[in-house]
């Protein structure tokens, strides 16, 4: 005799079932974690250089302006005043005879356009002054000149400083403007040492020839004819002779990449070429 409405029996899952679908649901959420951090870390990357690559386009830019912009009113368009005038489109140290005594330019180390910080010369690979009227047209000037400046770039271990500093009659532009230096551009590996040199050139095999530092500045020179480079130019291997100066930025990202370990950089370059005639 059976009994009323007979009842069926209810199945559920095991406890071996629970575990296995708890395992899966483990590896599946692990490898969901695991492509979403990897994707963090490749955005935070790119992220990395993009904004390096963008703070180099500009610092560039501004240092193509300051070079097109260079000698600037020159003697003969002013007052006669040389705080009023630049004196040579490029400056350098006092001691080593600015603005009278033409001075070496040393491109690749050399020269002896001496500053006072010990082994760097202006201009030079990681060192350059400037000397213009950056705001010729600004209206609160006349009937006054607008003032001269002395525009500073010195590279510092790994971060490009800029400085400015108003020209002075029998000034000198070396200390005037070590003083305003602030930074300008940060992880620029332009002088970096021959082992972390080595280490970037396994992933950038065409950046750094010969495995040696490269230049934030070199130049070419008036030889009376095209512009040559300074250190082939002889005697016209002067600041005052300078016609064009290339310049050449790399940068690097602040941390190394997730994936290589290596930080990943970028390299940008242009050229200045000064308008403004000597005298």
């Amino acid at each position: 005799m059976s009994t009323a409405g007979g009842q069926r029996r209810q199945f559920g899952f095991t406890l071996i079932e629970l575990i296995v679908a708890l395992g899966i649901f483990l590896l599946v959420t692990g490898a969901a974690f695991g492509l979403l951090k990897s994707s963090q870390q490749r955005y935070q990357t790119e992220s990395q250089v993009l904004t390096s690559f963008q703070e180099a386009r500009l610092a560039l830019d501004q240092i193509v302006r300051d070079v097109n912009d260079s000698g600037y009113p020159p003697p003969t368009l002013t007052d006669g005043v040389a705080a009023d005038s630049a004196s040579s489109p490029f400056a350098w140290s006092l001691g080593a005879g600015y603005p009278n005594t033409f001075c070496q330019i040393g491109t690749g180390g050399g020269g002896n356009c001496t500053t006072a910080t010990a082994g760097i010369t202006s201009p030079g690979d990681f060192d350059l002054i400037v000397e213009t009227d950056p705001n010729p047209l600004d209206p609160s000037c006349p009937p006054n000149p607008c003032p001269v400046q002395w525009i500073r770039y010195q590279l510092q271990s790994t971060t490009l400083y800029r400085g400015i500093a108003q020209k002075v009659t029998n000034g000198d532009p070396d200390g005037a403007t070590s003083t305003q230096l602030v930074p300008f551009v940060q992880n620029v590996v332009n002088n970096s040492s021959a082992a972390q040199i080595a280490q970037y050139r396994l992933s950038y095999p065409n950046m750094f020839p010969a495995g040696a530092p490269v230049p934030i500045f070199s130049y070419n020179c008036d030889t009376g004819g095209a512009p040559t480079p300074c250190p082939l130019a002889a005697g016209f291997n002067a600041p005052v002779n300078i016609r064009d100066v290339v310049v050449t930025l790399i940068v690097s990202t602040p941390t190394p990449d997730a994936k290589t370990g290596v930080p990943r950089i970028v390299q940008l370059s242009g050229r200045g070429r000064r308008v403004n005639p000597n005298q």
